[in-house]
């Protein structure tokens, strides 16, 4: 760096000194160079001037001698001419042997009377010379002085430049050397500052002054290092709160790159496996089961979360995988062991299957001999009759219960199979209107269906939906039962069906009291009730909404409820198109 730095700076004091000795040879030299010829001439003019007065008054002296007189006086060579041109007199030559001068530039200016000037090289001695003549009574004269001292002055001046110019590229050459050296200490401890850093090395600082543009570059790294020190600091703490979180979790969890590499996973992963976890190699030398892989792989090309259950990832135990993508194109995954929790299920849907089974018998059995006693005693009997309704009242009201516990324990274990087929909304909407029709009726409630419009105002035609009749029927009668129980203060009821995004949506509506926004969660669990001194004086179990979600669930289907204090409630379920 240094070498690169020095000849860079050396170029550049070469280039600025060739520049401006060029420009002082040129311009100051060229300057110099007219304004002495243009003294020398003149000087010469006043000189030929004076050479040609004299000439015209001295009568006293030869022309010979005059010519030998000025020439020597202004250091020139001097030269008299008649009209016609021919020689009279020269200072260094013989006259007679001299040709005819007429022709000369600067002595046919003079013969017309006027001061001529010329500038040429002499054929004999090889010099430039430069010529001034005057007009004299007669003839001429005329004074050569030689331009050789000129061009030696400029020779010599030529030569004081490029001395200087040698002298300057010394000290240039001086000074580039001391400039790169320091110039390239402080790059060097930059970049090494620089490589530290990306070596991670966070608290490597340059700790240059900031007075030039390299101190604040200097001043930037250190200032960015800082920055990213902190950031880093802050990244490495929120990791390690996140590993320590993760690690105390009970699920397992791993996070899986697009690629398929494992990038980490948390110690219940660890001890899940029976090899341990190796970071960046392909997961499925990890975790071996279809379903997990399907599950991973359709999150990380939807960038959706998928869930699936996983059996074959530890013998005998059942998990629930949640596959979430993160942002740079990987997945996490959370597995949640399932077995102890479906053992338990299983466990208790059996007992309330087998309890519901065993009490069906003397439920029925009580029933039966409640009514039978009933019919056998008088109306007039008092309490006996008053206390035999009661058992008769309650014994109805448990053979209820028992049969929609059955009925959902069956229908939660999958033991209850539905035959769907395709069938027109329109007919399950009719097949429910129907059921209720006359009991609506008899309560003083309009039941209606609503026909579904489009766009355009028409009625809009929908497609079949794959459902069980059966089971369908079951969800509207509980939903309309429902709605007749708690909305018949609106006096109407709708049924509707309309295309949804992921198929039909059927919906019951009334127009009663409503419910409050904080039951809405809960409403389809078992046994919850919103008020449940109604629910028991009504005779309603608090099963059906459960039963109801379900049965949508079998069919692959959804379930919801909207309501507002005042405004009534709409239940609403979706089926799938056939």
């Amino acid at each position: 760096m240094k070498n690169r730095i020095f000849f860079k700076l050396l170029a550049v004091f070469l280039i600025v000194i060739a520049a401006t000795a060029a420009i002082l040879d040129v311009m100051i030299g060229g300057a110099w160079e007219a304004s002495l010829r243009g003294e020398i001439e003149r000087n010469l003019t006043q000189k030929t001037l004076l050479f040609a007065h004299r000439a015209e008054i001295d009568h006293t002296h030869s022309l010979a001698e005059i010519a030998a007189q000025e020439g020597q006086a202004a250091g020139a060579r001097a030269t008299v001419i008649d009209a016609s041109g021919k020689v009279l007199a020269d200072s260094e030559g013989n006259p007679a042997t001299m040709e005819n001068h007429a022709t000369r530039v600067e002595f046919a200016a003079a013969l017309s009377g006027k001061t001529g000037e010329n500038e040429r090289r002499s054929a004999t001695l090889g010099i430039p010379f430069l010529y001034v003549a005057a007009p004299i009574s007669g003839g001429a004269v005329r004074l050569a002085y030689p331009l050789s001292d000129v061009e030696a002055v400029q020779a010599q001046v030529r030569r004081r430049l490029l001395w200087g110019s040698l002298v300057a590229f010394l000290v240039a050459l001086l000074i580039a050397a001391t400039a790169s050296v320091w110039t390239s200490r402080r790059l060097e401890r930059i970049v090494d500052v620089a490589a530290r850093i990306e070596r991670g090395d966070l608290r490597a600082r340059v700790e240059d002054s900031p007075l030039d543009e390299i101190g604040r570059v200097a001043s930037a790294i250190d200032r960015s290092a800082e920055q990213v020190e902190r950031s880093f600091a802050a990244v490495r703490s929120s990791q390690r709160q996140l590993e320590t979180l993760l690690n105390s979790m009970q699920d397992a969890v791993i996070a899986v790159s697009s690629d398929g590499l494992v990038r980490w996973a948390n110690q219940p992963m660890d001890r899940l496996v029976p090899q341990r976890t190796r970071l960046n190699a392909p997961v499925v030398e990890t975790i071996r089961d279809p379903d997990f892989l399907a599950t991973v792989k359709a999150a990380t090309n939807s960038k959706e979360v998928k869930t699936a259950r996983a059996t074959s990832i530890v013998p005998g135990r059942a998990f629930d995988v949640t596959a979430a993508p993160l942002p740079d194109g990987g997945v996490v995954a959370v597995l949640r062991d399932l077995t102890e929790t479906e053992r338990v299920e299983k466990t208790r849907r059996d007992f309330i299957a087998n309890v519901s089974h065993e009490l069906r018998t003397p439920l029925t059995s009580i029933q039966g001999y409640s009514e039978t006693l009933l019919d056998t005693i008088p109306e007039n009997s008092g309490s006996t009759r008053e206390f035999l309704e009661i058992i008769r009242k309650n014994t109805t009201r448990m053979s209820r219960l028992t049969e929609d516990l059955l009925t959902l324990a069956r229908v939660e274990s999958g033991e209850t199979r539905f035959e769907t087929e395709p069938v027109p909304p329109v007919e399950l909407l009719h097949d429910a209107e129907e059921s209720f029709r006359e009991v609506a009726r008899g309560q003083g409630v309009d039941l209606e269906i609503i026909d579904s419009k489009n766009g355009n105002g028409a009625v809009e035609t929908l497609p079949l939906v794959l459902a069980d009749r059966e089971a369908i029927h079951q969800v509207f009668s509980n939903l309309i039962d429902n709605a007749m129980k708690y909305g018949r203060s609106g006096a109407r009821i709708e049924l509707g069906a309309r295309a949804a995004k992921r198929g039909i949506e059927f919906y019951v509506r009334d127009f009663g009291a409503g419910i409050s926004s904080e039951h809405l969660p809960r409403l389809f669990e078992r046994f919850y009730r919103v008020d449940k001194a109604r629910s028991r004086e009504s005779g309603g179990t608090g099963l059906g909404l459960a039963i109801a979600k379900h049965i949508m669930r079998a069919h692959g289907g959804s379930i919801r409820a909207d309501s507002e204090l005042g405004h009534g409630s709409t239940f609403a379920f979706t089926l799938p198109t056939a």
